[in-house]
């Protein structure tokens, strides 16, 4: 017998509602899961655009920020003034990306910049020896005694491969203003395959002059003036004053130049007595200077220049060898020319009010009868080093002070400071008004009242930035080098979108 099967009663309707939504809702969570899980295996499968340039990344690790304050200075893994790249450039929503056109020049070789990736395309224009390595004994590859080959003949510029065989600029004072020096060395290497994988991608140079976003005149003016200013026997002008003579006719002639009158173009004339000759003429390009106060406003200002550090004299400390707070016994230090001009004259002022000062060291001072050396172990005895408004507005003191971790004075109402849109100098510096430094009693009133926790928060921050204010061959990420072209990228925007206004109806006929 078949035993008759008993027909099971239907759920309630507000049951059979319920385990539909139930059911509905276990069959979307699936499909999702399944979406995403699809999405997450496309994306690992397509590489990062390499045509996404994040710019201005440096406004986001130079002002403080927590990742770059865990960074000392030679750390090869620093966050700095660099675009960022890769998988980090997707992840950093909070900067405005924009899209580079197809590669032009390079490619995504291991040890080489790729142009598209760079933040500035830089064309370096071949000038002949003497305006360059000409200058520090570099013959174009000719070594004496030996007849040219056709290679050597043809050599525009040193091998830069062998940061060891480069040509050395010259030591003492020369060095202060040897920033074009730098930045040559450091454009030549950009596209070699050799150079340093910590070379971050801002510059790179492009050989295709259509593909430029600035144009380098890699004339080493500075030492110009420092070693050729003065005439020899026989000589009618100068050879400091020929040089700019030759330079404003290449450029003149160039088609580069005359397209859009040099505001595209980039000269390093640091040193402030350099190229008196020449500035005027060619007062158009962007300029990489110490200061303005040799300068009219229409020939050099910050709209359109960048203010780039002198290069220290003095030794870098590392962060383990710099003195804290009770270390450093002396209060204020200061050591140079006393007797200036113009501006400058407070440092007299202040002589006469700090020289007798238990705590203060005020002396004269020069790089002669070991100059650097003793300055070297005053700044890192000292807790505040006076930087004092001289001929110019700027000094190299300032640098040597950072480069000592000595927390540095600032008494110069003109001054203009390197990377001051990316660094606030606050943070390390203390900056008095002339006016008030030479009352008297207030300049130590000012410093005596600093606390301890006050210094070391300075001097801590001193350490995190003194990175950004060294010179070296080969470049790492966030050095001087670096953080110049960062500036350069920077001021470009704005140029770039002059031109570009400009040039909207250059096609439009003219009305008859």
């Amino acid at each position: 017998m078949v035993a008759e099967r008993k027909m099971q009663p239907l759920p309630p309707p507000e049951h059979r509602r319920a385990l539909r939504f139930v059911v509905f809702l276990a069959v979307s969570l699936l499909a999702f899961s399944c979406w995403a899980l699809v999405n997450s295996r496309i994306s690992d499968a397509i590489p990062a655009d390499p045509a996404v340039l994040v710019r201005d990344a440096d406004t986001t690790t130079l002002t403080g920020g927590e990742e770059d304050r865990h960074h000392t200075a030679g750390d090869d893994s620093a966050a700095a003034a660099v675009p960022a790249s890769g998988a980090a450039r997707a992840a950093n929503l909070s900067v405005p990306a924009i899209r580079r056109p197809p590669p032009l020049a390079g490619g995504g070789e291991a040890g080489r910049c790729d142009a598209d990736a760079a933040a500035l395309r830089v064309y370096v224009y071949d000038l002949p020896p003497e305006f360059h390595f000409g200058m520090l004994g570099w013959d174009g590859g000719n070594s004496k005694g030996k007849t040219k080959t056709k290679a050597a003949a043809a050599a525009a510029w040193p091998d830069v491969r062998d940061p060891r065989a480069v040509p050395h600029y010259p030591g003492g004072l020369n060095l202060q203003h040897s920033v074009a020096y730098w930045l040559t060395l450091d454009i030549l290497s950009s596209t070699t395959t050799s150079s340093s994988s910590d070379r971050p991608c801002i510059a790179v140079r492009v050989t295709n002059a259509s593909a430029a976003d600035v144009f380098f005149v890699p004339f080493f003016a500075s030492l110009s003036y420092n070693r050729h200013s003065k005439l020899r026997h026989g000589e009618k002008a100068s050879t400091n004053r020929v040089l700019q003579a030759e330079l404003v006719k290449y450029l003149m002639r160039k088609e580069t130049w005359r397209r859009w009158g040099g505001r595209d173009h980039l000269i390093v004339p640091h040193h402030p007595n350099s190229m008196m000759e020449a500035r005027k003429r060619l007062s158009a390009a962007m300029f990489v200077l110490s200061d303005f106060g040799r300068y009219s406003p229409d020939v050099a200002n910050l709209k359109k220049d960048v203010i780039a550090p002198y290069k220290h004299v003095v030794r870098s400390l590392a962060d383990h060898e710099s003195p804290a707070f009770d270390q450093r016994p002396i209060l204020a230090y200061f050591q140079g020319a006393i007797h200036r001009k113009a501006g400058g004259k407070v440092r007299q002022k202040l002589y006469q009010m700090l020289k007798d000062e238990r705590d203060v060291r005020f002396s004269y001072g020069s790089v002669r009868q070991n100059g650097i050396r003793r300055a070297t172990a005053g700044m890192s005895a000292s807790k505040f080093c006076l930087n004092i408004a001289g001929d110019t507005p700027s000094s190299n003191r300032l640098f040597d002070a950072i480069a000592s971790h000595c927390v540095p004075v600032v008494v110069s109402d003109d001054i203009e400071l390197p990377f001051e849109d990316v660094l606030d100098y606050s943070e390390f510096c203390v900056f008095v008004r002339a006016a008030d430094a030479a009352k008297k009693g207030f300049l130590l009133r000012l410093l005596r009242g600093i606390s301890r926790d006050e210094w070391t928060g300075m001097w801590r921050r001193l350490k995190e930035v003194a990175r950004h204010f060294e010179y070296q061959y080969p470049s790492r990420r966030g050095d001087a080098v670096q953080m110049v072209w960062g500036a350069v990228a920077r001021k470009m925007h704005s140029v770039k979108l002059q031109l570009h206004k400009r040039g909207r109806f250059q096609r439009t006929a003219p009305e008859s």
